[in-house]
């Protein structure tokens, strides 16, 4: 399990709250964003781009889960230096992703830091891209995905499991354990049907944007929908 402390690791607070990154914080999608700046820049090949699309096409279908379409979207990385992959992630989220952050998110995470909650993303983007976009917003801790590294190269298999799903439900509940917090005392700013094992435990699930799925189950449970523009 990862998870990586971002420099600005000042709120100690008395709970914490978690934030999903891709349609919660921003309203583009880190790993779409990505792939478009690589495939730019020559550094992911037309193969790679096209089974993107026919991966996207077997979810959409249900012959793949998302799960497993995740984890083979990633090895698209392979015999990648890691610094290459660094400083594209830092370039996308510099141009793209932090001028589509929400300004309700920002709003809300600095609501939380005033409270004396600890802020915690909680995504399935890379680490790369979480450590960027953590500094931006001042969030004290990433709860984020990995990817292998050899000799300074990228293998393009990940590290662990990938920060999604049922493993987003695993990964928030060691980290409350080890901050002595219960998951009672906890808020989970999600969008993704994918998000609702993590946000069915949270003492406070709030929906932002949420997918067809997601708000079908937010509204049965009586949980708060919220839209961000």
């Amino acid at each position: 399990m990862a998870i990586i402390s971002s420099k600005n690791n000042a709120g100690t607070g008395n709970y914490i709250a978690f934030f999903d990154l891709d349609r919660t914080i921003t309203k583009a999608i880190s790993g779409r964003e990505l792939a478009r700046g690589a495939f730019r820049k020559g550094i992911m090949k037309l193969p790679h781009m096209i089974q993107g699309i026919f991966l996207s096409m077997a979810f959409k279908s249900g012959l793949k889960s998302q799960t497993e379409i995740i984890n083979d979207l990633v090895k698209w990385v392979r015999g990648m230096p890691e610094q290459t992959l660094i400083d594209l992630c830092h370039e996308i989220s510099v141009n793209v992703l932090i001028p589509s952050v929400y300004n309700e998110a920002r709003e809300e995470i600095r609501m939380h830091k005033k409270r004396t909650g600890k802020t915690v993303m909680l995504s399935s983007a890379l680490t790369c891209i979480c450590v960027q976009m953590a500094k931006n917003l001042n969030i004290d801790d990433i709860i984020c995905s990995e990817l292998e590294v050899r000799d300074g190269v990228l293998t393009g298999r990940p590290l662990g499991a990938l920060c999604f799903g049922e493993e987003k439900l695993v990964r928030l509940t060691k980290y409350c354990e080890k901050n002595g917090i219960p998951v009672e005392d906890t808020w989970y700013y999600a969008d993704s049907i994918s998000d609702l094992p993590a946000l069915s435990v949270v003492g406070h699930p709030v929906c932002i944007n949420p997918d067809r799925k997601l708000k079908k189950a937010a509204e049965s449970a009586g949980w708060p929908v919220i839209y961000w523009h």
